[in-house]
């Protein structure tokens, strides 16, 4: 190149910063663990993308796959997904609202390099459950304390409540019945105490947290000193009695016309 008084310019020379490769910053086979009902979120974050495009699918089998996200946009025939990305950030998260047992299973978040690059992440959706301690029917003299102890399982979150029944009505504020109930929200657990129990504290008790199937027990308030001869009593009664002749009954006849179609 000629400057203006003649002589010759050699060209500067540019030294252009090198271009990072492609790298996932999320781990290859990472498992997420997601409450049935709750929000799941599957990350992926992509270093250096560049001109490149995210997109999900999940893996259906080994050959067939279902089309999820490519870059913002939803290809999903169902609202609840939605690839969540802010400017500057380079993460990728999958989201699934009101994520389903069917949801469970292998998603693949992949970058249109040449050729492109995966990755893959395991979904397991759990259904928590209440449990309340104990066997399923409790017995309990009068004038004695009932207790009962409820336990939230497989619970990815924080319950917002746990509800008390009995016979189908909410007790949890029923202290001028006797009634005591305490709660851990953070420990996922609820107690109820009645210090004086009376026949009318007999029946059927619900514990019910916010975010879990309903846990149940039978409660038998009675006056005597050897539960399992009331359970013989019990078993012995004129209705139970009839009950089991009835489900005999209906159970041989089915099998009589089972045995007469085979036939």
């Amino acid at each position: 190149m000629n400057s203006l008084d003649g002589t010759t310019e050699k060209p500067l020379d540019v030294d252009l910063p090198p271009t990072l490769p492609m790298i996932f910053g999320t781990e290859n086979s990472t498992s997420v663990l997601a409450q049935s009902g709750s929000t799941a979120l599957m990350p992926c974050v992509v270093h250096n993308l560049g001109e490149g495009t995210v997109s999900w699918t999940k893996r259906k089998n080994l050959m067939l796959h279902e089309l999820l996200t490519v870059g913002l946009t939803t290809y999903a025939n169902d609202e609840r997904f939605q690839a969540i990305h802010f400017h500057h950030s380079e993460d990728w998260t999958l989201q699934i609202k009101y994520v389903q047992p069917r949801d469970a299973g292998l998603y693949e978040c992949q970058v249109s390099t040449h050729p492109p690059t995966s990755i893959f992440l395991l979904l397991d959706v759990v259904e928590a459950r209440a449990e309340i301690v104990g066997p399923a029917e409790k017995f309990v003299r009068p004038g004695s304390t009932l207790q009962l102890h409820c336990l939230v399982k497989k619970s990815t979150e924080i319950p917002s409540y746990f509800f008390w029944y009995h016979n189908f009505r909410m007790i949890n504020y029923d202290v001028d019945q006797g009634v005591n109930v305490s709660t851990d929200l953070v420990g996922r657990e609820s107690w109820l105490e009645v210090p004086k129990a009376s026949d009318r504290h007999s029946g059927n008790y619900t514990c019910e947290a916010s975010n879990a199937q309903p846990a149940r027990i039978l409660v038998h308030v009675f006056k005597g000193d050897n539960p399992a001869a009331m359970q013989h009593s019990m078993a012995s009664s004129p209705s139970v009695m009839a009950c089991t002749v009835l489900l005999t009954t209906f159970v041989t006849l089915k099998l009589a016309l089972q045995t007469n179609w085979s036939l």
